[in-house]
């Protein structure tokens, strides 16, 4: 049997809300469903189904994957990057956006594998015009992303590849940062709280995560909303070494209150990506003292 179940007869119309209700509990039940099931169950075309995977997907009740859609678990360990991609995109480009204005030419930074690194990445490569950035990196699709970029070195560690993640991880990281100087490291989370600092969901990226900031002489954490407030497994950043979170949407008063009294520098992005190229971000927090 199909992942959706056998197809129920014809019968009355099914109204929009109520086909997306039922798609809803289709993920929640089977785990996935398919594009093309879904669109011969309900007798629509599967342009209509797919407006119904967007519309859950905004209100974060699936994730969409090429040809279906998969269930969204808010603490599931980890999801697949593909996946993790979509989920919260405009936030990441829009983070993305304003925290490239933090990098400055002839630096040397670093991102971890996160998919709001890569966002960031990718906001480098659109800038151009660099004449000497050093990249270092155990994301693998970042490093692709600025492969051949002219003015841009990257530098990787060597380790095991999780799949997972696209990344590269293990303790022979370690000897590596300790060589070398990073002016600034831009670091995805999957949670962050004032008493946790910046958390991953497992202890392998966070491992290497702890080396970059180890190496780093300031530390960025590129969070969008979802991750307030949340811990997970692994601690790589204690809030003490923090110095500026730039996100899309601040979570509740008091988690930026408790940002506010760490001395963090919080910057808000502006709201869409037209803006984000013309005007500045917010920052409510003046560096740490």
């Amino acid at each position: 049997m199909s992942a959706v179940g056998r197809s129920e007869p014809k019968g009355r119309p099914v109204f929009t809300q109520e086909r997306q209700q039922q798609i809803h509990r289709m993920v929640e039940e089977h785990g996935r469903v398919l594009v093309t099931e879904l669109a011969e169950r309900f007798d629509v075309s599967e342009q209509t189904i797919r407006k119904d995977l967007l519309s859950l997907e905004r209100s974060h009740r699936l994730t969409r994957t090429h040809g279906g859609a998969i269930a969204t678990a808010p603490d599931r360990p980890e999801l697949a990057f593909d996946v993790r991609q979509r989920i919260e995109a405009d936030a990441k480009r829009r983070i993305a956006a304003a925290a490239a204005d933090f990098v400055h030419d002839g630096e040397t930074i670093a991102f971890d594998a996160s998919t709001t690194a890569l966002e960031v990445a990718r906001r480098l490569r659109q800038i151009g015009g660099w004449r000497e950035l050093t990249v270092v990196t155990n994301g693998i699709r970042i490093a692709e992303e600025l492969a051949g970029q002219d003015g841009i070195t990257i530098l990787m560690p060597g380790g095991r590849m999780r799949w997972e993640a696209l990344s590269v991880v293990g303790p022979w990281g370690d000897g590596f940062f300790r060589r070398i100087n990073i002016a600034r490291a831009f670091l995805g989370a999957a949670g962050f709280t004032i008493q946790s600092g910046l958390t991953d969901a497992t202890e392998e990226e966070a491992q290497i995560k702890r080396a970059m900031v180890s190496g780093a002489i300031e530390v960025t954490g590129i969070v969008d909303h979802s991750k307030w407030g949340r811990a997970m497994l692994a601690t790589f950043c204690r809030t003490d070494r923090i110095a500026r979170i730039v996100t899309e949407a601040p979570a509740t008063a008091d988690l930026v209150e408790g940002v506010r009294r760490a001395g963090i520098e919080l910057v808000e992005a502006p709201p869409s990506d037209n803006d984000a190229t013309t005007a500045s971000p917010t920052q409510f927090v003046a560096a740490r003292p």
